[in-house]
């Protein structure tokens, strides 16, 4: 799969930009559970009071906490309060309540002066105990001291404690307070943060603050974040769906231009090596397994490990002393990803195999339909089918079975975390030392980082497949052709066109012991044709492939106008060409455009010229569109004759210096074949004709007949001077003709 990422070279921008989105959305996803939170411990439980710090408090209740306060903190405190008054208020619902108490009561309100958060932490931590102290004092909730403990218990009745306090010795006011310290010191910070609030909230109360308002706006407030966070994740969200699908389809179609102009290039030794089935499954469905899986890639592959840390880090920063769990369900998700992955991966890489082996069966029942029905074997190509068809349903079956089970027991999991955070949580809650927001955040906190995992999960479900899809691709893609360019290629010269010489030729297939063609040579010339017959398997058609470089020659060497063949490009030498292999191939289109494949500048005459030469005018004549007659694929809606005759006028208006007719007549009749030569030889009298023939009457007037027998020359010469001295050419010519027919022809 690594190897794929060098073609991801033209996307790295779009992929940064991704990457970015996708910090954004896990951002905004980890930051809603905190929101959440606030709306639920300070929007509802603590009125929308989210500090211990008062922003106004009366002068009688100031003097009370001033009380508890050392001498150096009452400095930092009165820093920080100043007298309210109608100029120095604002329009907040706390300012607002103030100035109505100022306006109907004598006693001084003081203010909070600063806004700066680090003055305010400092503030807090001053004000909390004190708070709590006073909180508690004016509750009468010490009745569990005893007197030795707690001297203002033997005040009289009807005395004010902080009046008491205020004139009672130093000491014996830090006497008290040590014992209220230690009486505190039990409890959770949490807890005294919840009672310094309530204090808080009261005081407001009191100077006719509208609490409601208050906790309404903040709940409203808190919800706006929410809501504008959801807003920017969502648009992160689409714009990573937009844009990944864009980069993976781009990247699928990158995929498959290159494996097809790869493909082109593939010489027939590098076609033996791939069927034809596996080289469509590669360029159809493997890339679209790995297109699939780069979409998931970019959407979770960057989001995932940000969720899952984002996560971890904001489930320590909770302080719920839960983290245990989230390490118990991530050890519960390994195990059961673990033993599904060890019995669905096996099966992942045979997939492929079997989609490969289906394609096969399909294309070969397809194209040999006619044969089935002649052979009356409809039922065995059916039961040949359904056997492979069943064999990748099972597979399919096997792995999807595994993957819906899946999904059902991690949410199992992930229901039994959820009920397991509930019960811990309730009992920390229950004990004060965890408020009902800290575990709802901690609950989705936890979510987020087993859906991470998850994320991960499933992605590693998806890379076995899209791996081996990967590998079979980058096969092709890393395939070297066996037959290539030369670096210093030459080019022909004007001077000699057409000449085409064998020197001491040899071949065999590529991995084969065997010669196929041993010591072949002979010239072929302008002007003049050169046959090739022999038995079938003698080597005819091996021999004039070796001319295009369809295969490279194993020994010896091939010359066009005196130049190797090897040492000019492959395009120059195939533009000296004219070929017309022995299955004439169409394609898709129109008779037009099928016969100006080799020229796209032809005219209307150059058409009419060939085809008439082709022999093919009258059956195009006969359709009612001419040359815009429609051909279906592979030429299915003509005859054998009419494409080989289709496939000759297409040779014949590229109008090559050399012709190759790799037994191109075998499907004409006798008259048909006959006028073709006749004419044929007028239109290329000045060009070299290679031509593989099975019939005798075909090479009968040959210039120069090569006799192949068993990938040897057995010998060469015209017709006349092969029967008498080639006693293999001779028994071929006896076999089809009579010896008054060979007379008279």
């Amino acid at each position: 799969m690594l190897k794929l990422t060098k073609y991801l070279k033209p996307f790295i921008g779009s992929i940064l930009a991704i990457v970015m989105l996708l910090i954004i959305q896990a951002t905004c996803d980890l930051a809603l559970p905190e929101y959440m939170s606030n709306i639920v411990n300070v929007g509802i439980q603590q009125n929308g009071i989210d500090e211990a710090v008062p922003l106004a408090i009366s002068e009688t209740e100031l003097n009370k906490i001033m009380l508890f306060i050392d001498e150096d903190d009452k400095k930092v405190l009165l820093d920080n309060y100043e007298v309210a008054n109608k100029s120095n208020l604002s329009g907040s619902i706390v300012d607002k309540g103030v100035k109505e108490y100022i306006s109907n009561h004598d006693e001084k309100i003081y203010r909070l002066s600063t806004k700066n958060k680090d003055e305010k932490d400092k503030l807090a931590k001053i004000l909390k105990k004190p708070i709590v102290t006073v909180a508690a004092l004016e509750s009468e909730n010490l009745a569990d001291m005893s007197a030795e403990e707690s001297p203002m218990m033997q005040l009289p009745e009807g005395v004010d404690i902080f009046t008491a306090m205020s004139s009672m010795p130093k000491e014996q006011v830090e006497s008290m307070k040590t014992s209220i310290d230690e009486k505190f010191s039990d409890l959770p910070d949490m807890m005294i943060d919840q009672m310094a609030v309530s204090y808080v909230g009261d005081q407001y109360k009191n100077m006719g603050v509208d609490t409601d308002t208050l906790r309404l706006r903040y709940i409203l407030f808190e919800g706006a974040l929410m809501l504008g966070i959801a807003l920017a994740s969502m648009v992160a969200t689409v714009l990573v769906g937009l844009i990944g699908a864009r980069v993976a389809a781009a990247l699928g179609r990158n995929l498959r231009g290159k494996v097809f102009n790869k493909v082109i290039g593939f010489s027939n030794a590098e076609f033996d090596s791939y069927s034809t089935s596996s080289l469509i499954t590669r360029t159809t469905n493997d890339i679209q397994q790995i297109q699939l899986l780069m979409v998931m890639l970019l959407r979770i592959v960057f989001y995932a490990p940000i969720l899952g840390v984002g996560g971890a880090i904001k489930v320590i920063n909770t302080h719920t002393s839960m983290g245990w769990i989230v390490v118990v369900a991530l050890v519960a998700i390994s195990l059961l990803v673990m033993v599904l992955f060890g019995f669905a991966m096996p099966k992942f890489k045979l997939v492929q195999k079997l989609v490969d082996k289906l394609n096969l069966v399909s294309r070969e029942s397809l194209t040999g339909m006619l044969v089935i029905r002649a052979f009356s074997n409809q039922k065995h190509e059916e039961e040949r089918f359904e056997d492979v068809n069943k064999e990748l349903t099972g597979t399919n079956l096997f792995v999807s079975r595994i993957m819906v089970t899946m999904m059902p027991l991690m949410m199992l999991i992930m229901n039994l975390v959820t009920i397991l955070i509930v019960w811990v949580g309730a009992h920390k809650i229950n004990d004060g030392i965890m408020q009902v927001g800290d575990m709802t955040a901690f609950m989705q906190y936890t979510m987020q980082v087993i859906m991470a995992f998850l994320m991960i999960s499933m992605i590693s479900i998806m890379l076995p497949r899209a791996s081996v899809s990967a590998q079979r691709v980058c096969e092709v893609l890393d395939t070297e052709e066996s037959i290539k360019d030369s670096k210093n290629a030459k080019t022909f010269s004007d001077s000699v066109k057409g000449v085409v010489e064998y020197k001491n030729v040899s071949f065999k297939y590529p991995g084969a012991e065997e010669y196929v063609l041993k010591d072949i040579s002979f010239t072929a010339k302008p002007g003049e044709t050169t046959a090739f017959i022999g038995s079938t398997g003698s080597g005819k058609s091996t021999v004039i492939n070796l001319l295009p470089r369809f295969y490279d020659v194993t020994e010896g060497e091939i010359l066009v106008d005196g130049i190797n063949i090897k040492d000019v490009t492959q395009h120059d030498l195939r533009e000296k060409i004219g070929y017309v292999p022995q299955k004439g191939i169409l394609f898709s289109g129109d008779i037009e455009s099928n016969l100006k494949y080799g020229y796209k500048n032809a005219t209307e005459e150059d058409l009419k010229e060939a085809t008439e030469i082709a022999q093919a005018t009258e059956f195009i004549s006969s359709k009612p569109d001419g040359f815009k007659t429609e051909i279906s694929q592979g030429g299915t809606n003509v005859s054998g004759g009419q494409k080989q005759r289709l496939s000759i006028a297409r040779a014949l208006i590229k109008k090559p210096e050399i012709y190759i007719f790799d037994d191109s007549f075998s499907a004409l009749d006798l008259k048909t074949d006959a006028a073709l030569r006749k004419a044929l030889n007028k239109k290329t009298k000045n060009s070299t004709i290679l031509l593989v023939a099975q019939r005798v009457s075909t090479i009968i007037n040959a210039d120069q007949i090569v006799v192949m027998d068993e990938g040897k020359v057995a010998g060469i010469g015209t017709h006349n001077e092969l029967m008498k001295n080639c006693e293999v050419y001779k028994q071929i010519a006896l076999s089809q003709l009579s010896k008054e027919e060979l007379a008279n022809e």
